[in-house]
């Protein structure tokens, strides 16, 4: 589990990512999860479906993503369309598995935003 640490203003967000792994029958395909405060909430995500939800704790938050990615996957594979989503995603086919392309690079860009 990776931890990092984002200075908003006047408060800090600690954002944790690891892998979330949901099964789909026989098939399995792992999904970046990441955590994060808001106010008192916590908030659960995973970019690559960019799907989110939330609750009172970590692992309340993570448990109500793991439904709601659970959910979303049924529904797509129930209408025909989680190859396509899958493919959209960036993942590929092995065998039993779903994998995301390899990450090339990974860096951070900083960009001037307009005044207002």
């Amino acid at each position: 589990m990776k931890l990092t640490s984002i200075s908003s203003g006047s408060s800090m967000k600690f954002m944790a990512t690891t892998t979330l792994a949901a099964r789909n029958g026989n098939r399995e395909i792992s999904l970046t999860l990441q955590v994060w405060k808001e106010g008192a909430s916590h908030v659960a995500y995973t970019p690559e479906l960019d799907i989110s939800s939330c609750g009172k704790t970590a692992s309340q938050a993570k448990a109500r993503l793991r439904e709601a990615v659970s959910l979303f996957i049924e529904a797509a594979a129930d209408m025909g369309t989680l190859e396509e989503i899958l493919a959209e995603a960036g993942f590929e086919k092995h065998g039993k598995t779903y994998r995301r392309h390899p990450i090339l690079l990974r860096e951070k860009i900083r960009l001037a935003l307009p005044s207002v």
